[in-house]
């Protein structure tokens, strides 16, 4: 069993996929320690959190360059905490365990699948993780270490038992409910993003002038790529409260992967823009399995507000949208009570679901 684990977090949703299940390992007399990367909004997300900052990038290549330092930071930190296991979505977790002679696993949803960088990083770690654990609609096959689980890490915090939506944000932004959209631009800037990029400035103002024709339109956006002409949309409440602010949207259009998938797991019409946004499992299945997004390429910017505008104008959608993720929370399991059992109980529990993957279907939701 594990007594002692320490958790990399390199994001804000990294963080929320954990949140609850470090509250659980604790009660359960677990240690934790917390290892954040200062990398975009992370930082003012944890900050009500105690953790040490291992790292602070600005570009895959300054991650790729500071990768020995930040491993070595990380195990210097750790050295005396001596955890058993050490865990987390990248690749420090399994070269700083490595490091301290202590086993390791992650969680992932990225495919190698959409560019040589990711493949490569994932490659270059896999000989020293005991397990990958993803999604089942993961497309890819990582081999004998991959372990599906019938879940979404979104899961973990956004379902009706860990999340309840808080109408005050509807005050703090100045309006009704379902009476405005939520754009977020990608800065492109994730593993694997190298190479890509998304919607033009062109673009940007149009869909916001065309939305805006319906509703009030607010944008969150990563990095420096909003157009002037849209600072005024900016949305300027606490990265905290995003979720509650995508739970009452009528709309969100995005173009990153994460906050597509919140949308739609929280009952909010989503569309992904991205350039391989039909390389990902997730994506996938949540349109064509459960009609909850809708992909893009980014080349396609037509379809995109002609999707927009129909979604906007559809009576009754959000009440729709909420009937189709019914469906969702009967098939997914708890995804956070599952990781506190695999987490506290590992490695045992590592060579039984390997054994037995339908061991997770025990974790299903219990309303």
């Amino acid at each position: 069993m594990a007594e002692r684990v320490a958790i990399f977090i390199s994001t804000p949703a990294q963080f929320h996929f954990y949140r609850n299940i470090v509250e659980g390992l604790e009660k359960r007399g677990v240690e934790i320690r917390l290892l954040f990367r200062d990398y975009g909004e992370t930082l003012e997300v944890v900050e009500e959190y105690d953790g040490f900052v291992f790292s602070k990038v600005r570009s895959n290549w300054d991650r790729i360059y500071k990768l020995p330092v930040d491993v070595l930071r990380a195990r210097k930190h750790l050295a005396g905490f001596k955890p058993d296991l050490v865990t987390g979505f990248e690749i420090y977790a399994p070269y700083t365990a490595k490091l301290l002679g202590a086993r390791s696993f992650v969680f992932y949803d990225s495919e190698p699948r959409v560019n040589r960088l990711l493949n490569l990083q994932i490659r270059a770690y896999l000989p020293f993780v005991d397990a990958i654990l993803t999604p089942s609609a993961y497309l890819d096959d990582l081999g004998s270490k991959h372990l599906r689980v019938n879940a979404y890490k979104e899961l973990a915090y956004l379902h009706p038992k860990y999340f309840t939506p808080d109408r005050n944000v509807l005050d703090e932004l100045g309006v009704s409910e379902n009476e405005y959209a939520i754009l977020r631009f990608n800065a492109f800037d994730a593993a694997h993003d190298v190479g890509l990029k998304g919607f033009g400035f062109e673009e940007k103002i149009r869909l916001v002038k065309e939305l805006e024709k319906h509703l009030d339109v607010f944008i969150s956006a990563e990095g420096d790529n909003i157009p002037k002409e849209l600072e005024s949309n900016v949305l300027r409440v606490s990265k905290k409260k995003i979720h509650h602010v995508l739970y009452f949207a009528r709309l969100a259009v995005c173009e990153t992967g994460t906050m597509s998938t919140e949308a739609a797991l929280l009952g909010t019409p989503a569309i992904f823009i991205h350039p391989r946004a039909f390389a990902f499992g997730v994506f996938k299945e949540l349109e064509e399995r459960y009609g909850l997004l809708y992909r893009f390429d980014s080349e396609n910017s037509e379809d995109i507000f002609e999707k927009s505008l129909m979604l906007v104008n559809q009576k009754e959608v959000k009440s729709a949208w909420k009937e189709k993720l019914r469906k969702v929370l009967r098939e997914k399991i708890d995804i956070a009570e599952f990781m506190v059992w695999f987490v506290e109980k590992y490695p045992e529990s590592l060579e039984e679901f390997g054994d037995n993957p339908d061991l997770q279907y025990s974790f299903r939701w219990r309303e």
